[in-house]
C-alpha cells in the first residue's frame, strides 16, 4: 500500500495520471485500457465495461501498428466497479481532454478514446504508457517493473484487505478461481491468519459471555 501511495503521488499532475489511477485501482491490462472508450464509462453507477482491447497486428498479417479486438475470453468482457479516487482523476481527465480537443479544432480525430494523444488519436502502449511509468517510478523511488505488475498490484492489494477471491476472479477475468488462487497464493497465507485471529477473537469473546456453572 506504501508502494502504492508513493506511485500516485509522484504521478499527481502527470499527462497519463488517470492512466495509472485506473490500473491501479481496477487491475484492468494495458490493453483493455488504451482500448476505453468514454461510452463505456458510466459515471453514475461508478462502473465501466470492457468491451475491446487495443492491440498489436501480428507480424504474419498485412499492415502494422494497432488494431481494436474482442476480448480474448468471454470472461474478459465484464462490468468493473470503480474506486472513487479513480473516478475523480477520470473526470479532471475528460475536462482536460476536451479542452484539447477545441485547442486540436479540425485536426481531431474522434474515436472516443478515453485516453489518446493530442489529436485524439490511440496512444502507443510503449512510448505513451510503459515509458512514463518507469520515469515515475524512478522518480518515487521504487522497483523497476512492468505495466501488467501494476494490474498484480492492485489484485495483492485486494486480497491482503479481505475482499473474496471470487470477487478478485471477475474484477481480473479470470477463467476460473482456481486461476487467481494459483497466481496469488503467496497472499493466501496472510489472508489465514488474520481469519483464524478473527475467529480466535470471536470465540474468545464468546467464552467470556458464557455463565459460570461450576458451583452448580
Amino acid at each position: 500500500m506504501e508502494q502504492v501511495h508513493r506511485l500516485l503521488t509522484a504521478a499527481r499532475g502527470h499527462r497519463q495520471e488517470a492512466l495509472f489511477s485506473l490500473a491501479l485501482a481496477t487491475g484492468m491490462r494495458r490493453g483493455e485500457i488504451l482500448g476505453l472508450k468514454w461510452q463505456d464509462i458510466n459515471f453514475t453507477t461508478s462502473t465501466l465495461q470492457i468491451r475491446r482491447i487495443l492491440t498489436r497486428i501480428p507480424t504474419r498479417m498485412p499492415g502494422k501498428g494497432y488494431v481494436e479486438a474482442e476480448p480474448k475470453t468471454q470472461k474478459s468482457r465484464r462490468n468493473i466497479v470503480v474506486a472513487s479516487f479513480a473516478l475523480a482523476s477520470l473526470k479532471q481527465h475528460q475536462q482536460r481532454q476536451l479542452a484539447a480537443k477545441e485547442l486540436a479544432g479540425e485536426m481531431w480525430q474522434e474515436h472516443d478514446y478515453v485516453f489518446c494523444t493530442s489529436p485524439g488519436t490511440h496512444l502507443n502502449p510503449t512510448k505513451d504508457v510503459l515509458d512514463p511509468l518507469k520515469a515515475l517510478l524512478k522518480k518515487a523511488g521504487l522497483p523497476d517493473i512492468r505495466f501488467h505488475d501494476l494490474c498484480h498490484s492492485a489484485a495483492t492489494l485486494l486480497l491482503s484487505e479481505g475482499v473474496h477471491p471470487k470477487v478478485v476472479q471477475e474484477l481480473l477475468g479470470h477463467n476460473n478461481i482456481s486461476m487467481t488462487m494459483d497466481v496469488y497464493s503467496h497472499v493466501l497465507p496472510g489472508m489465514q491468519q488474520d481469519a483464524i485471529s478473527r475467529l480466535n477473537s470471536t470465540l474468545a469473546k464468546f467464552n467470556e459471555s458464557e455463565p459460570d456453572h461450576a458451583g452448580a
